[in-house]
């Protein structure tokens, strides 16, 4: 009976111990030094204690999103997020491992890996200019959005089998929804990590929710009246809070659940010309990321909202155009009007590789990984092709016409499977596929 009664005071003690190392390791990885002294003090943890950089804020975030899944069951469908099970969304889809040791960044003896061939397939048109694209979490649904204020909804499976050799024409249909409930331009889209809900931040100052299990909706349910051209936006992913990318310089932070904007208190100086053209949260919500029109990135601790880390000047006086992180959070892939890709490391700011030899100088261009991070992709305007750059040694691998009339605004890979989305000034939607 006393190895009983004393086997849950060992298991919290043990619990304890662990909270704390994190902590303290959280800290530290921080350069918030000071008080990673004061909580190893406190706890008689040592300083030095090794843990993954971000472990605690994955853990918290995954803690948070198990908490609202748990709290949202048996709730019925009139509160704010439908679950949408008919749709199975957020069902884990098993995408491949990725299998680029970044480390070996600096490795120049790295050997050039080929880009398999893809085949390609228009999907449909918006009536104006199609402006930007997102892939839901699982990869099963992508989203289009369009300066003619509309939305278009497809179904992957659908594409799919609209593509396969023995399919008629018309007979598939991958447009699942379409939304209409804009006033102006729509910017950019994101979908909730958990529930069937897509965002869509547009010229008219607004951020929209839509509720895409529900076959007749074809308006918002929930609006967010922001103070500025809604540039970017992007998820937490607990799914609790968003970040917008405006013509403000300081991005603004949303509680999804109240509306509450915050903002951060100690961002650094900032040229007047400082709009955000893009903004992306890390896979563990611990960053974001911002991309700017004065040229700059930077990253914001995604639970203070301070600024970590400027990297002025990162695409010269060019602005940058996009950001992303990578999946080990250690580096951030960028994109300028200077015509030119990189590769940042997140801790010291260095730039670790560049992938040049693609022109992009007029649009707001996107850089982005394919779903491993083996390969980057981006645009040549004026040769209006799709360039493709082996990440670890910065060889280019592919250059492919777009099949567009015009150079792509926007791509967009899958975050699960070798399958891409190009759209753009001849408002074409076109999906991109590897060969079998």
């Amino acid at each position: 009976m006393e190895g009983k009664n004393l086997e849950k005071p060992l298991q919290e003690g043990n619990l304890h111990r662990q909270l704390n190392c994190l902590i303290v390791a959280h800290l530290r990885h921080h350069n918030l030094t000071q008080a990673a002294r004061a909580v190893a003090s406190a706890t008689m943890t040592p300083l030095d204690v090794e843990a993954p950089p971000d472990k605690l804020l994955e853990l918290v975030a995954k803690g948070l999103a198990v908490e609202k899944d748990e709290t949202l069951r048996g709730v019925p469908s009139s509160t704010l997020f439908d679950l949408g099970t008919a749709l199975g969304y957020g069902s884990n889809q098993n995408p491949r491992v990725s299998s680029v040791d970044f480390s070996a960044a600096q490795d120049t003896k790295c050997s050039t890996k080929s880009f398999p061939k893809h085949e390609t397939r228009h999907l449909s048109e918006h009536k104006n200019i199609a402006r930007c694209a997102r892939f839901s979490t699982d990869g099963r649904f992508v989203a289009t959005g369009s300066a003619d204020t509309s939305i278009k909804l497809f179904e992957i499976s659908k594409i799919k089998q609209m593509m396969l050799p023995d399919s008629k024409d018309g007979l598939v249909r991958p447009v699942i929804r379409t939304f209409y409930d804009h006033a102006q331009p729509i910017n950019d889209l994101d979908f909730h990590p958990q529930n069937t809900v897509l965002i869509s931040g547009a010229k008219d100052n607004t951020i929209k929710f839509f509720d895409f299990s529900k076959a007749t909706a074809k308006r918002a349910f929930r609006v967010i009246q922001d103070t500025h051209n809604v540039r970017s936006v992007s998820f937490h992913p607990s799914g609790d809070f968003l970040i917008a990318g405006t013509d403000h310089p300081i991005a603004h932070l949303y509680d999804v659940n109240t509306f509450q904007c915050y903002l951060s208190a100690n961002a650094p100086e900032m040229d007047v010309n400082g709009a955000i053209n893009q903004v992306r949260y890390s896979s563990t919500g611990g960053m974001y990321v911002t991309a700017s029109k004065d040229g700059a990135i930077r990253l914001w601790d995604g639970v203070s909202a301070s600024c970590v880390r400027s990297i002025v000047g990162a695409h010269g006086t060019a602005e940058a155009t996009s950001a992303c992180f990578t999946k080990d959070l250690r580096f951030v892939l960028s994109c300028g009007k200077d015509s030119t890709v990189k590769l940042w490391e997140i801790g010291t700011g260095r730039l670790v590789k560049q992938y040049l030899g693609a022109t992009h100088t007029q649009l707001r261009c996107q850089a982005v990984f394919n779903d491993t991070e083996e390969f980057v992709l981006s645009i040549d305007e004026p040769n209006n092709e799709i360039v493709v750059w082996d990440t670890l040694t910065a060889e280019k691998v592919a250059k492919w016409p777009s099949n567009h009339i015009g150079a792509p605004r926007w791509i967009e890979h899958s975050p699960t499977e070798p399958a891409f989305i190009s759209c753009g000034t001849d408002r074409s939607v076109r999906f991109w596929k590897e060969n079998l």
